[in-house]
């Protein structure tokens, strides 16, 4: 998903930090696609789950581009946690990366992101509006995110807009049960599993719709409706 996004923006023209903590080759492979499309990228390494990381990522992409207009907080675990099962060790790591790292990574970009005007996207999930037994502590986080974007939303304005995408079954592990994307696919109003480009365009929405913040955009054909 952060690839899809790195690459459509890249294509629009951006110049990308496409972070990465310990997959190199991959963060190259999506510079390199990045070129293609004809933008401009580099990899930057940093380990978000760091207490620190954040802040002095944040530095050092604005050292590198002089500036930023665009905070895509994507970075996410999505760890299988059933109930009673459930470590602190794992609570502590999920909420470590999916939201204690977008909320810090925006108040160290806003000072840049006042002076551009620009914009945070969140990557929620649609966990965060649907309770899924075997998930609880990774819809919680995504619950956070969208607090964030909300919160965040209120406290930027007028010069910063925050807003959030919610994705549903847009792309799914390579090793899911083919029985199980199926159901999917049947039980989602659209008939169709989504993709990544679904994602990237609700993301260059976002960024063209001026008068958009504090929301999150649901993109999943339709499954938070059935009940």
């Amino acid at each position: 998903m952060g690839r899809a996004i790195a690459v459509s923006l890249g294509a629009q023209g951006m110049r990308v930090a496409v972070h990465y903590n310990a997959a190199a080759d991959g963060a190259l492979e999506t510079v390199r696609m990045i070129e293609a499309a004809g933008g401009e990228a580099f990899a930057i390494a940093g380990d978000l789950t760091a207490p620190d990381a954040p802040a002095s990522l944040i530095a050092d992409v604005v050292a590198r581009l002089g500036g930023l207009d665009v905070l895509v907080n994507s970075a996410a675990v999505m760890i299988r946690t059933p109930f009673g099962e459930i470590t602190p060790a794992q609570w502590d790591a999920i909420m470590a990366l999916n939201v204690r790292a977008p909320f810090f990574l925006s108040q160290a970009a806003a000072p840049h992101l006042r002076e551009s005007h620009g914009v945070i996207v969140n990557i929620a999930d649609l966990a965060a509006f649907e309770t899924w037994p075997a998930y609880i502590p990774h819809g919680i986080s995504k619950s956070g995110v969208v607090h964030i974007t909300r919160s965040l939303a209120r406290v930027l304005a007028p010069e910063v807009r925050v807003a959030a995408i919610a994705p549903g079954t847009v792309l799914l592990p390579e090793n899911w049960d083919p029985a199980g994307a199926e159901h999917l696919r049947q039980t989602t109003p659209l008939a169709r599993q989504g993709s990544p480009d679904d994602v990237t365009r609700t993301v260059l929405f976002i960024l063209q719709s001026d008068y958009l913040t504090g929301e999150t955009i649901i993109v999943d054909g339709g499954r938070h409706v059935r009940q």
